[in-house]
């Protein structure tokens, strides 16, 4: 841990030292065509244009958006942009930096696919962020697609885009929907209209192919599986509340109750409930 953090400290003063100088990179979206060639040979019908923003902040969960990530960057003609209120190194909650390439204010307003994961004191904060829910609810009110992973559909549900809807989030947020009027389903992958939400970390990996299947054809769905030889085996079976041994569970919702009381904090003080 401590070599992360100073890892992420160095690439914090780095960023801020090419800022300084007038070198920082430049904005740039990501065309999924570019950097994988093989992915041209698909047939023409297969390929699209969409506009799709992931949604970044402090200490979020690396693979609620590096999982889904995989799987829309293979949609051929597709654009990517990983937004956030700044360019700047986004530090996720294990210390991998993630880079943004577009801003609140430079995400295209019409978006086919809106993401957002989850986390857990970043989420809290993301769900106080005045900013970030204003994105939220601009780019949420015309996307096609409004979507999270795990925790994530709680920051949906601050915003007020969940309300009446049916929706998942990671095991310990899944209660905690009701306070922003969603309706709580124990599932793995939950579409109710344009909404889709995943369960916890790892349920982004199935969240997204099962968009790919409502944005592409079937077969094309089942190619990109196979590229990424996506076949669970997992060597535990502890992955639920059902499956996980009593003390196992009981230890892990002991490790999680501040972000239980933070997440009723937050609901208790928002005045709004917004129709999603």
């Amino acid at each position: 841990m401590v070599d992360c953090d100073r890892r992420t400290a160095t690439m914090m003063t780095l960023f801020g030292t090419l800022l300084a100088s007038g070198t920082a990179p430049l904005e740039a979206s990501y065309t999924s065509a570019e950097p994988n060639g093989y992915m041209d040979k698909v047939p023409a019908a297969w390929k699209g244009n969409e506009q799709i923003g992931i949604v970044l902040y402090d200490h979020v969960t690396a693979l609620d958006v590096i999982g889904p990530h995989y799987f829309l960057g293979r949609l051929a003609g597709a654009t990517i942009h990983f937004v956030a209120d700044s360019i700047r190194p986004i530090p996720s909650e294990n210390g991998l930096v993630l880079t943004p390439t577009a801003t609140f204010e430079t995400c295209p307003k019409n978006l086919d696919v809106l993401l957002i994961g989850g986390g857990t004191a970043g989420t809290l904060a993301a769900m106080r962020d005045p900013a970030m829910l204003a994105f939220l609810r601009d780019r949420g009110a015309r996307a096609k697609w409004v979507t999270s992973v795990c925790t994530g559909s709680l920051v949906l549900g601050r915003a007020g885009l969940l309300n009446g809807y049916r929706a998942t989030s990671h095991w310990i947020g899944r209660p905690l929907l009701k306070e922003f009027g969603a309706v709580e389903v124990d599932e793995r992958v939950v579409f109710d209209r344009n909404r889709a939400t995943g369960a916890g970390v790892s349920a982004g990996l199935d969240l997204a192919l099962a968009l790919i299947q409502r944005l592409r054809p079937t077969e094309f769905a089942q190619m990109v599986q196979l590229f990424a030889e996506y076949a669970p085996a997992p060597s535990l079976d502890s992955g639920t509340p059902d499956h996980a041994p009593p003390a196992v569970l009981a230890r892990a919702q002991d490790m999680l109750t501040g972000f239980v009381a933070g997440v009723r904090e937050v609901a208790a003080t928002a005045n709004d409930r917004r129709p999603g």
